[in-house]
């Protein structure tokens, strides 16, 4: 049988709306260039996992992104157990979301979009919003916060180095 997700405002980071209200929301994005070219890599870097891997993270299985996969994710000793509950494939936005399962340090969702404005920049964002779910994270509620902030920061910089052209 296959787990709940631990929270219930499924696929809320997709949306250009408000983040749900009882969580602490997170909204980053970097610029990574501009045309088709930088959008198609991008897109294909995120959804190969290249952010979560480029930020030092393990996944597995080690698959590309699919919608209904359950991945666990790992940093150090820490596992990290998610569900993908969407993917976006359309001609400005590419990514996708994933939800927290139980065990996860979280509950909440994230989500890794690849954004192609009218003139022609891209763009990628990380769109979360989250509560402590274990019991270390409510502890460390400050701490658990300042690492959030830290790996999103780790996110960007590894699908803005996946994007880059090489020499």
């Amino acid at each position: 049988m296959t787990p709940p997700l631990t929270y219930a405002e499924v696929g809320a980071t997709l949306t250009e709306g408000h983040l749900p209200s009882g969580y602490a929301h997170l909204d980053r994005r970097v610029r990574l260039g501009s045309g088709h070219e930088c959008f198609e890599r991008a897109g294909a870097a995120v959804l190969a996992w290249g952010a979560q891997r480029g930020a030092g993270l393990s996944v597995v299985p080690g698959d590309p992104v699919r919608e209904g996969a359950d991945v666990v994710l790992r940093a150090l000793w820490l596992r990290i157990p998610c569900r993908v509950v969407r993917v976006v494939r359309s001609s400005g936005r590419v990514g996708f979301a994933y939800g927290t399962l139980p065990g996860h340090p979280e509950r909440g969702e994230e989500a890794f979009l690849v954004e192609l404005g009218e003139d022609g920049s891209v763009w990628f964002r990380v769109r979360a919003f989250s509560r402590a779910g274990r019991w270390f994270t409510r502890v460390g509620g400050p701490v658990a916060r300042a690492v959030q902030v830290w790996v999103t920061r780790r996110y960007l910089r590894a699908v803005v180095r996946a994007c880059a052209v090489s020499p």
